[in-house]
């Protein structure tokens, strides 16, 4: 099976491969501004499922078709269809809140590679993974507030331990739209390049994580969403298998060696 294949999603409008250890999920629906669409809420999970058991993944990367669009927000002419009816808006906010807290909770690290509008369920996107790559012509809004829609939780907390709650009030409640420049200056983004060199500083993203220890990088992850809970909901136990999984890793061998040898460790995640 090859690569194409293997990573074949169940709608036309995502596409996805691998290219070297990175796992790339492109939304691909260019006349509607890549606005996403219940069918492709519905392949995140699967590509996720697949990525998380596949040893030559070490990060996902989501990006929108074009120049010109992220992700625009839902596709609204399927609301009438898809969220009029009650029966309908819990369907469509099951498998939207499934694909969000698959991206949020997947082990290995996300980046969302922005140019555009970044918009609604684009930002939900983005802030669901990890590291937010844009170029300084993106857009970015909540406009929960214009459409009337209830904003679920997990989207709402994601967006306050990023941007803390006074910038996430000033974005819900006026539904304003940000540039780059502000976007950054408030950490909804954590780096803005011009557009011709956004596709290198996703390299550099690329390679910085994919030849770092993947124990080690899945340990911090895991701890970070530990310390942005409770204290009495922290699982310190968790948090001390974790740390000595690295300690007691062929990897940290491979990275003492490699210290001492004065040369770049090879990790294998072992």
């Amino acid at each position: 099976m090859d690569d194409a294949t293997a990573w074949r999603t169940s709608t036309e409008r995502v596409k996805a491969w691998r290219e070297g250890a990175a796992l790339h999920v492109r939304f691909d629906n260019p006349a509607k501004h890549n606005a996403l669409s219940k069918d492709m809420w519905e392949a995140v999970p699967g590509l996720l499922a697949r990525a998380d058991g596949d040893e030559e993944v070490r990060l996902v990367v989501f990006s929108g078709a074009g120049a010109k669009a992220f992700v625009s927000g839902a596709d609204i002419s399927q609301f009438e269809d898809l969220r009029a009816a009650k029966e309908a808006v819990r369907g469509y906010e099951q498998v939207a809140e499934a694909a969000l807290q698959g991206i949020h909770e997947f082990a290995k690290p996300t980046i969302a590679c922005i140019r555009g509008y970044c918009i609604g369920g684009g930002v939900n996107v983005a802030i669901a993974c990890d590291i937010r790559l844009a170029s300084s012509d993106s857009v970015f809004a909540v406009p929960a507030t214009r459409l009337g829609l209830g904003y679920r939780f997990s989207a709402m907390k994601n967006l306050v331990d990023l941007v803390g709650p006074g910038a996430a009030k000033d974005l819900f409640f006026t539904a304003r739209r940000l540039d780059a420049t502000e976007a950054l200056r408030i950490g909804l983004v954590s780096r803005v390049c011009e557009p011709a060199d956004l596709p290198a500083l996703l390299d550099e993203y690329v390679t910085s994580i994919s030849t770092g220890a993947p124990l080690t990088i899945k340990a911090g992850k895991r701890i970070i969403h530990e310390v942005l809970k409770s204290p009495p909901d922290i699982d310190h136990e968790l948090c001390r298998r974790l740390i000595l999984d690295c300690f007691e890793s062929e990897d940290y061998a491979e990275g003492r060696r490699a210290f001492m040898e004065k040369r770049k460790p090879v990790f294998k995640g072992k």
